[in-house]
This record gives C-alpha cells, structure tokens and sequence, in this order.
C-alpha cells in the first residue's frame, strides 16, 4: 500500500501565505504525478496543481500566480506554497499520487486531506 500524509494547514487571514506538504510512503518503485486537489461542502473534488516526475507543473486558472507547487522526488514528497490567499480558497486540501508499486501495479492514492481556512 501507498500512504500520504499531508501536513500545513490552517487558519491565516486574507493576504497570507502558508505551505502545504506531503510525503507518500509504503511500497513505492515509482512515483508519476502528484498533486493538489481540494473540495469544498455540496461541491465537487477540484484540481489545484499536479506535477509529474519531470517537473511539469499544471495549475488551475484559479490559483496561477498565487500558488506555486513543487516536489522532491528523492523524499517522494511535493509541497504547494500558497500566497495571497482569498476567502474562496478555503477548503479541505487533499494530496495525490499516482505510479507503480513494488509489485509492478498501479496505485492512485489520496491523503486524508488538511484544512486551509482564509479569514479575518
């Protein structure tokens, strides 16, 4: 099994930043894409960015320029600093990963989600 774990959310106020991580971990070859998604209550899981293991880097039109994602793929970790945030980027910020596992078979797994909050 492939498991992720996120860590950095939170509550900051509108204008702030805060850096968002994730490290996968269990039986990994190899990792292909990871990324960002996050979902709001009556809405539907949305994609922030995803990045794969060379380095492209996708972004939803609502966070380019804010939002900058990047990843380690030695730590098989991947990290999304965030600034200027908005009221409208609260939600629950879950991390993705997809590859092949030690077996030879593809895995598409999802972390348990953080919560970013944007408030005064």
């Amino acid at each position: 099994q492939v498991q992720l774990m996120e860590s950095g959310g939170g509550l900051v106020q509108p204008g702030g930043s805060l850096n968002l991580s994730c490290l996968a971990s269990g039986d990994i070859f190899s990792i292909d894409a990871m990324g960002w998604y996050r979902q709001t209550p009556g809405r539907e899981r949305e994609l922030v960015a995803t990045i794969t293991s060379g380095g492209i880097i996708n972004y939803s039109d609502s966070v380019k320029g804010r939002f900058t994602a990047s990843r380690s793929n030695a730590m098989n970790t991947v990290y999304l600093q965030m600034n200027s945030l908005k009221p409208e980027d609260t939600a629950v910020y879950y991390c993705n990963a997809n590859g092949y596992n030690l077996n030879f078979r593809l895995f598409d797994s999802w972390g348990q989600g953080t919560q970013v909050t944007v408030s005064s």
